[in-house]
């Protein structure tokens, strides 16, 4: 086992359409270590005081902040998607999150898009924030695909410096993850974990519930010392809270299991 145990935390958009302050009081109650936060339209997620207050009510760290980049979050602190992202690094430096997480632009914002990879650097140098840019996939609609990113969908293809390697978005791409991993190699910062049987829509489910490799990125993650933060990015939308708590509390269980944390006060 790796000498530093990988922190496991709770993306409050796994607890959508909930709040982030209730997501918050489940993570400590389910025992994660953290929290990622998803800026969303609940004014708390964008409020730096009153998510650092939800931090010491319940012994948690936020290790990240998930830039409002989403299609549904286009309004959403402004038009201007540098002004979100240098808005989200703000956010990060006043919670003490160590990580911005991001999505390459639209197809749609051409100009953003051609100065997008260098504009990443330039941040990074000048702020000190890790900006880990997220692999996405092509949409798929009437047996048709569409490159809805640019410059890409992969990440691996520019010269980020850090990457995010979301599970769920890699099987809807087709892309097998334990490749991914090792293309991304050493550019790795932060996983999103989620289980997939790799259909054309964005699955998110419970690891282990899938047919992807959730327990071998786990693993290799440990062999490689990782030194970044998995967050599961579970979608529970659709299912009650008794059922989001069960499957939330199985999620957390099975990181545990495959980054060899079987004790739960680990």
């Amino acid at each position: 086992m790796a000498n530093r145990d990988i922190p496991i935390h709770l993306s409050t958009s796994a607890v959508y359409p909930n709040n982030a302050a209730y997501g918050f009081e489940l993570a400590q109650r389910l025992g994660y270590d953290g929290v990622e936060i998803m800026v969303w339209t609940d004014p708390v997620t964008q409020e730096a005081g009153v998510l650092k207050n939800l931090c010491e009510l319940h012994e948690l760290t936020i290790g990240a902040i998930h830039a409002p980049t989403l299609l549904l979050a286009q309004r959403l602190w402004g038009w201007d998607p540098w002004g979100k992202i240098d808005r989200s690094i703000e956010l990060a430096h006043e919670v003490g999150a160590g990580c911005v997480v991001l999505h390459p632009p639209f197809r749609w914002q051409r100009g953003y898009a051609e100065e997008f990879v260098a504009g990443v650097a330039q941040r990074e140098a000048a702020t000190g924030m890790v900006l880990a840019v997220e692999n996405m996939f092509p949409w798929r609609a009437a047996g048709r695909e569409m490159q809805a990113y640019l410059p890409d969908h992969d990440p691996t293809s520019q010269d980020y410096a850090h990457m995010t390697l979301d599970i769920s978005h890699a099987a809807t791409a087709g892309t097998d993850s334990i490749d991914l991993l090792n293309r991304i190699g050493d550019r790795l910062s932060h996983i999103h974990l989620g289980d997939s049987f790799g259909s054309f829509k964005d699955e998110h489910l419970v690891p282990g519930r899938g047919s992807q490799p959730c327990a071998e990125v786990l693993e290799q993650l440990v062999a490689n010392d990782f030194g970044g933060i998995v967050t599961l990015e579970v979608g529970t939308r659709t299912v009650g809270r008794k059922q989001r708590e069960i499957d939330l509390a199985e999620s957390l269980a099975f990181a545990r299991a495959h980054l060899g944390r079987v004790d739960a006060s680990a």
